[in-house]
């Protein structure tokens, strides 16, 4: 990845476009609080992760598969369960398919775990599953596991991990809560991360000061990995996460506590030693999935950044010119249904899944 040039802090501020109209083709329905896709090659469809633990194949014209077995055993309480699903780099020969979950420890606790399995020939199977990485200490009782993973184009493996709803944790670099993890392709620790070799310090760590991350992706005209995350009562950021360096949570946050009261530890929203998120939201939608538009499908959405709102309802729009991001407005919220993942499919159509009982699976496209 290039190096990161100088940012500038925007805010966002109140919407008054009116918003955007689009097309929603429901694919699929009945799924139980789906939590992110991951497309096939060579148009085999798309793999679903349902929190409660099942992976889905979904295809076209055929719907939705029964559950893929081999899937490991996952700790599906409160915001814990199955979560993201990424193929590995070379998934033509290898087969790979990566999965983040929640997973159960002692004393009725968890943390996010990440691991592989082959899918085989005929889609029903996750072969050989191995767990190659694990949160530790397991801290969560059912809050903040984040969990959304990211391969750049060299391969590397970014895996972003929530705080566990200890805030402190955040801070504390021999603690895996709370950070951007990157690993390589087979899952190993590369030697060019920023605390290999120190002591009281965990090498599997690009950066922290990270609340309770929920959205990521490659942007396509910079190759940086943006981060999105959760503030506590307002705070939710858009992050470029570099080495080694502080996002601040919890003694620098926009937010304040869902009680009105200040967060103890914060000494302020700017502090010294801290990185200042490239874009904020002082009132929280609740960020979810995030996805660039780099699609020559629809001209309109072109340098456009699309995320989720899980309390809000919508899908947000913003536009991206360099680290310059603007929000545009919002669609979708008129189907008052909380989003959890937004992709670009490799038709240049946008595929978004919501989280509800009965979620579903839309596809997306402008109305003219």
């Amino acid at each position: 990845m290039r190096p990161l040039p100088l940012l500038l802090l925007f805010i966002s501020l109140p919407i008054f476009a009116a918003p955007a109209a689009v097309k929603v083709e429901v694919l699929q329905t009945q799924l139980d609080h789906p939590w992110a896709l991951a497309f096939l090659p060579d148009s085999h469809g798309m793999l679903i992760t349902l929190r409660s633990g099942q992976l889905r194949l979904w295809q076209q014209g055929k719907g939705l598969s029964d559950p893929i077995s081999g899937v490991p055993k996952v700790w599906a309480h409160g915001q814990g369960g199955l979560l993201d699903v990424a193929l590995a780099p070379d998934f033509n020969q290898s087969r790979r398919v990566w999965l983040s979950y929640a997973e159960a420890g002692p004393d009725d606790k968890a943390g996010t775990a990440v691991g592989y399995g082959r899918l085989s020939e005929d889609f029903k199977q996750l072969e050989d599953f191995r767990t190659l990485f694990r949160q530790q200490p397991k801290l969560s009782t059912g809050n903040h596991f984040g969990g959304r993973m990211v391969f750049d184009a060299k391969g590397s493996l970014w895996i972003a991990l929530g705080e566990n709803n200890q805030r402190q944790t955040a801070q504390e670099l021999d603690k895996l809560q709370g950070k951007l993890v990157r690993l390589t392709e087979r899952g190993s620790v590369p030697k060019d991360n920023p605390f290999v070799g120190k002591q009281g310090a965990r090498a599997e760590i690009w950066s922290y000061g990270i609340r309770n991350p929920q959205g990521m992706a490659i942007n396509p005209w910079s190759d940086m990995l943006w981060l999105n995350e959760h503030g506590p009562r307002g705070g939710d950021e858009i992050n470029i996460p570099q080495k080694g360096k502080n996002y601040g949570w919890p003694i620098a946050t926009w937010g304040i506590n869902y009680s009105g009261l200040k967060i103890p530890e914060a000494k302020g929203e700017i502090v010294a030693g801290t990185e200042q998120p490239v874009f904020y939201w002082k009132r929280s939608p609740a960020v979810s999935g995030m996805a660039f538009y780099n699609a020559d499908t629809f001209a309109q959405w072109k340098h456009k950044l699309f995320i989720g709102a899980l309390k809000d309802k919508e899908l947000i729009v913003l536009s991206v010119n360099g680290d310059k991001v603007t929000e545009e407005g919002r669609m979708l919220g008129d189907r008052q249904q909380r989003i959890r993942d937004v992709r670009v499919g490799p038709d240049g159509y946008l595929y978004v899944l919501t989280d509800e009982t009965n979620g579903e699976l839309w596809k997306v496209s402008p109305a003219s």
